[in-house]
C-alpha cells in the first residue's frame, strides 16, 4: 500500500474515533448536561471578509505572509474546493446563519435584511442544543442604514448571548473603526479593528473552560482583507493598511496573478491586501493560543474560512467579487477537528449551503427542515470527497446563474460594473456573464470557452446542470434587481423589526411567483 494511502487511512480511522467519542456524527442530537455535556465539542468558526483562496501560503502562494494558518492547516484538513455560492456579503451571512438559499431567507444582496422568524437559523439551533453562543464582528445582516446598532431580540437570529458587532463599515483604522455595546454605545477601538475584535474573542475564550457543563460556539467574523473604497479615478479598489503590516513587503517583488495586468495602482492594491491578510493571519494565531493556553484545543472544531474572494482586477473586471471565476467566488476552507493531529487535503465540493447543516452534523445537532445545503458531516468524517458532483453559483443584483464542478466553472447573466460616464463621473453598467472555463487544464481561467463551437457539448451539459438546480429552489432564472424591485424597495427602506408587518411582501421567492402567477 502507498505510504500517503496508509496515512490518509490512518487519519480517518484516527478522525471517526474521535468523532464517536466526541459526539460529532449527527445521529447524537439534543441538549444533555453535565458529563456528557462536556464531551460534546465547541465551534470556533472564523471568517473574514473578500480573501480568495490563492491569499494563503497552504493554497501554493508563495509571497503572502501567513504562518499561523499555513501551521493550522497542515494539523487539519485543507478543501480544495469551497465556493462561495452568492459571492456578495449579505447573500453569503444570510446563507451562513441560515442555511437557506437567498429568495428564501431575504437577503437578496447588500444591505437587504435576512427575514426574521423564517425558520430556525443557526443561532436558534446552537442555543436550542444547550451552545453558549458568541458572535464578534462584522454582520450586514441588519439592512437599511449601515452605521447603527444591531438590537437584541430576532434580528440577531438566535445570537441572544455575547455579540459585539459594528453591523457594517469599511474603516479599520484606529480611533475611526468601532462597534455597539448592550446599551446601544458606540465604543471605538484604539488598534486595528482585526485585533480589537480578535481581543473580544480572546474575552469570551477567557470565560470558556473544558469544564463548562455547556459546550461553547463562537463566531469571529473580520473584515479585512476587503478593501477601503474606491479610487474614483483609476476604478481600481484601495487596500491601504497599518504601516507594520504594509512593511512586511516589498510591492515589488509581489507576483501579480496571470489574469491581472501590471499597473501601479493594482501592484499598491495588492501590497494593501496582502499586508491585510498578514494582520489577520497573526490574529488568527492569537486565537489557537488562546484555545491551548485554556485548554480547549482539544475539544474544539475550528474553522478558517471566507465570504467570497476579490478579483483584485483580474481580466480587467471593475468591481471586487460578484462573478463566477475563482478570484471571487473560490475561498478557503481550513477545518481541525477535536484532537486531530493528522494533515489531509480534501476535494469535497463545499457550498456555502451546506456550511451550516454540516457543522451542525458534526456537533450532533440535527439541522432545521428549513436548511436546505446538505449535512456533509459524514463525508467529511469518512473521508468521502465523491459525495458532492456539483455545487450552485447563483447572483441576483443584477442576476446570473451557474454552477460549480470539480473541474469546471459555469456562469451566464449580466452584472454592474462600475464606470465613468461622459461626464468622468462614477456610474454602474451592465456587462454580460459568460463563462465557461476547463479549472483542470485552465487553473488561472485564462481561457474563456464560451460559445466556442469546439465546446459546445460541455457547455450544453453545465447549462443543464444549472438548469436542475435552478429547478430544485425554483427559481425561474434571471432574477435580479428590476424583477424584485418591490421587495427592495419594502425591504431596503423598512426597519428589519417591521418585515413581518402586514404590509411586507414575504420572502423573494413568494414575490417571484406572485408575479408568476399573474404574468
Amino acid at each position: 500500500m502507498a505510504q500517503n494511502e496508509l496515512s490518509r487511512r490512518n487519519f480517518m480511522q484516527g478522525a471517526v474515533a474521535t468523532a464517536a467519542g466526541v459526539g460529532l456524527l449527527a445521529g447524537t442530537q439534543g441538549s444533555s448536561t453535565g458529563q456528557e455535556a462536556a464531551k460534546r465539542p465547541n465551534l470556533l468558526f472564523v471568517f473574514t471578509d473578500q480573501q480568495s483562496r490563492d491569499t494563503l501560503g497552504c493554497y501554493g502562494n508563495e509571497d503572502v505572509i501567513t504562518p499561523n494558518l499555513d501551521a493550522f492547516a497542515q494539523q487539519g484538513i485543507q478543501f480544495e474546493h469551497c465556493v462561495s455560492s452568492s459571492p456578495v456579503c449579505t447573500p453569503y451571512r444570510g446563507i451562513l446563519l441560515s442555511g437557506q438559499h437567498p429568495l428564501y431567507n431575504g437577503a437578496v444582496h447588500n444591505d437587504i435584511p435576512m427575514l426574521a422568524n423564517n425558520g430556525k437559523y443557526f443561532g436558534h439551533a446552537l442555543t436550542d442544543a444547550g451552545y453558549r453562543t458568541g458572535y464578534v464582528g462584522k454582520w450586514h445582516l441588519l439592512g437599511h442604514e449601515r452605521d447603527r446598532p444591531v438590537p437584541a431580540g430576532k434580528m440577531r437570529y438566535g445570537f441572544d448571548g455575547y455579540f459585539l458587532t459594528n453591523n457594517c463599515h469599511v474603516d479599520y483604522r484606529p480611533g475611526h473603526c468601532y462597534y455597539w455595546n448592550d446599551d446601544d454605545e458606540k465604543i471605538f477601538f484604539d488598534e486595528w479593528e482585526v485585533y480589537g475584535q480578535t481581543r473580544q474573542a480572546l474575552d469570551f475564550l477567557d470565560d470558556c473552560s473544558p469544564q463548562d457543563e455547556d459546550p461553547f460556539a463562537l463566531f469571529v467574523s473580520w473584515h479585512p482583507p476587503h478593501d477601503v473604497g474606491l479610487n474614483r479615478d483609476t476604478l481600481v479598489f484601495r487596500y491601504d493598511t497599518e504601516a507594520e503590516l504594509m512593511d512586511m513587503y516589498d510591492p515589488e517583488a509581489i507576483t501579480l496573478r496571470p489574469s491581472a495586468e501590471e499597473d501601479p495602482d493594482v501592484r499598491h492594491a495588492y501590497h494593501g491586501y496582502y499586508a491585510m491578510c498578514t494582520g489577520v493571519d497573526i490574529a488568527f494565531g492569537w486565537l489557537m493560543e488562546k484555545l491551548k493556553e485554556r485548554g480547549l484545543d482539544d475539544n474544539t472544531i475550528v474553522v478558517f474560512t471566507s465570504d467570497h474572494g476579490d478579483n483584485l482586477n483580474s481580466y480587467g473586471y471593475r468591481i471586487a467579487k460578484d462573478h463566477p471565476e475563482d478570484t471571487s467566488s473560490r475561498v478557503p476552507f481550513l477545518m481541525k477537528l477535536p484532537e486531530q493531529t493528522e494533515h489531509r487535503k480534501s476535494d469535497l465540493l463545499f457550498g456555502s449551503l451546506d456550511m451550516m447543516p454540516t457543522m451542525l452534523g458534526l456537533l450532533g445537532i440535527e439541522a432545521p427542515e428549513t436548511c436546505q445545503g446538505k449535512n456533509l458531516a459524514e463525508a467529511v468524517l469518512e473521508g468521502d470527497d465523491d459525495a458532492v458532483d456539483s455545487v450552485p453559483l447563483f447572483f441576483h443584483n443584477p442576476a446570473w446563474s451557474g454552477v460549480y464542478t470539480r473541474d469546471v466553472t459555469y456562469g451566464y447573466g449580466e452584472l454592474s460594473h462600475f464606470a465613468h460616464n461622459e461626464d468622468g463621473n462614477v456610474t454602474l453598467e451592465k456587462v454580460p456573464v459568460r463563462a465557461l472555463y476547463d479549472r483542470r487544464n485552465d487553473p488561472y481561467q485564462l481561457d474563456n470557452l464560451y460559445g466556442k463551437p469546439e465546446h459546445a457539448e460541455l457547455q450544453a451539459r453545465m447549462e443543464s446542470l444549472t438548469q436542475e438546480w435552478l429547478d430544485h429552489f425554483g427559481d425561474p432564472g434571471g432574477i435580479g434587481r428590476a424583477e424584485l424591485e418591490p421587495y427592495y424597495q419594502l425591504a431596503n427602506g423598512r426597519f428589519p423589526e417591521d418585515t413581518e408587518d402586514e404590509g411586507f411582501p414575504g420572502r423573494p421567492i413568494d414575490v417571484i411567483r406572485q408575479h408568476l402567477s399573474t404574468s
